[in-house]
């Protein structure tokens, strides 16, 4: 009886145990500078691939002013002439940058496939049958009885879905590891018709991806660049507005595209101050807390008259910014609103400016560029945002577990010097 009991104890301790997540190291996918895309290129595919006059100037103009540079690529497919779609292509691309991110990932840490235990990918609007989790596990030739989850649908946000799924199944599965696959395809999603909400996506996304390993194992500690201090995730979706500001569509020609209202800054906007607000309790001080409560009481009874609510300052917490680039428009937004700097906001902007928006993977080559520049010490904390359809506001808060020196052979390395550079409001394309 006395066995029983204390047997009862130890397990009922063992499962109440706070379980720590660790992120053991995260890898970028280069894209080669043979796929770098050009805008005098851009313009002359629109040219030979029949795009409607109204539809190229259009694109003209949202290039001009999109803060992207002559480096960003696009996948094989879509440098031809004409351009070409087909689920091949699809594959292609999908197979290049995933295997490539994980293959760098695994040998760099001397991780053996078959040690993973939890596999998640995630792919917005590509969801091929057999699906992404099933190409990796293939090609790694990975455990017959790994835990595997493949997302799709879940927009430019999906990363940290992705590490909120993998943190409850860490802690459920403990001593395991968790490998994280972001990725999107363009293939077959590059929008060819007139409609202008749906030629932006044209002007921005671009090839990337990452591969994150994550770890609830304590002896990991030690070896971990990161621990995972909090993930907030909120939805939108329940408001109409919301949920059809980014929208894949067919057009009146039945082209399909995604859209993007011209609603989406006052959609983020709104997203991220939920976020915030539930963020805010679990890491700002007493003082911030008060203020911004005080002033959302004094907002209700009239005390403030036309005077905005007071915004938190995060900057008190946190060290480094990662945003997810949206757009040119979409960072100078939240710069404003969070009252942050040019060098806080580097990272960002120079993110957008070499690689694009490459979806949920942005903000770990943003994570890179802060690592390649020798900036992040031990004990610094780094808020990663994110965006996306639905409309989703999504964050995590990590903890660097010591001070990372710049690696050689990242997405970064090669040009890291060179940045940051300026970016002109508007560029000439000839």
């Amino acid at each position: 009886m006395v066995v029983t009991i204390v047997s009862g104890l130890f397990y009922l301790l063992l499962y109440k145990r706070k379980v720590s997540i660790y992120l053991l190291d995260f890898t970028c996918y280069r894209p080669p500078d043979s796929l770098r895309v050009p805008m005098s290129m851009y313009l002359e595919h629109l040219i030979h691939n029949g795009f409607d006059p109204d539809a190229i100037s259009f694109q003209v103009k949202i290039l001009a002013r999109s803060g992207l540079s002559q480096e960003t690529c696009i996948p094989p497919s879509l440098r031809e002439l004409p351009i070409t779609k087909s689920l091949s292509f699809s594959k292609e691309e999908a197979t290049t940058v995933m295997f490539s991110a994980v293959t760098e990932l695994l040998e760099k840490n001397k991780i053996n496939p078959r040690s993973i235990d939890i596999l998640i990918t995630n792919s917005s609007v590509y969801s091929p049958t057999p699906s992404l989790c099933a190409m990796v596990i293939n090609e790694f030739r990975m455990r017959s009885n790994i835990l595997s989850f493949n997302l799709s649908g879940m927009g430019c946000s999906a990363s940290l879905v992705s590490i909120g799924l993998a943190k409850d199944l860490l802690k459920v599965h403990q001593n395991s590891l968790a490998l994280i696959v972001s990725s999107e395809s363009l293939s077959q999603n590059w929008y060819t018709g007139k409609n202008h909400s749906m030629l932006i996506a044209n002007c921005l996304f671009r090839m990337g991806g990452a591969a994150i390993l994550l770890s609830s194992k304590e002896q990991d500690k030690k070896i971990a660049k990161y621990q995972l201090q909090h993930v907030i995730r909120i939805s939108r979706a329940q408001d109409d507005q919301s949920y059809a500001c980014i929208f894949q569509d067919e057009d009146r020609e039945e082209k399909t595209g995604i859209s993007i209202s011209k609603s989406i800054l006052n959609v983020a906007g709104e997203a991220l101050k939920a976020n915030m607000a539930s963020l805010g309790p679990l890491v700002l001080p007493f003082s911030e807390q008060f203020r911004y409560g005080l002033s959302v009481v004094c907002k209700k009874t009239g005390l403030l008259g036309r005077r905005k609510t007071y915004t938190p300052n995060f900057k008190r917490v946190f060290e480094h910014f990662c945003i997810h680039p949206g757009g040119k428009a979409v960072l100078l937004a939240i710069q404003k609103g969070l009252k942050l700097t040019e060098d806080e906001m580097e990272a960002s902007k120079m993110t957008l400016h070499r690689f694009g928006n490459t979806s949920s993977s942005s903000i770990w080559y943003e994570l890179s560029y802060t690592e390649t520049k020798g900036r992040m010490k031990r004990g610094n904390r780094v808020w990663q945002i994110c965006l996306g359809g639905g409309f989703k506001s999504n964050s995590a808060v990590w903890k660097c577990l010591h001070t990372i020196e710049p690696e050689k052979g990242n997405a970064w390395s090669d040009r890291i010097d060179s940045y940051p550079v300026d970016i002109p409001d508007v560029v000439e394309i000839d």
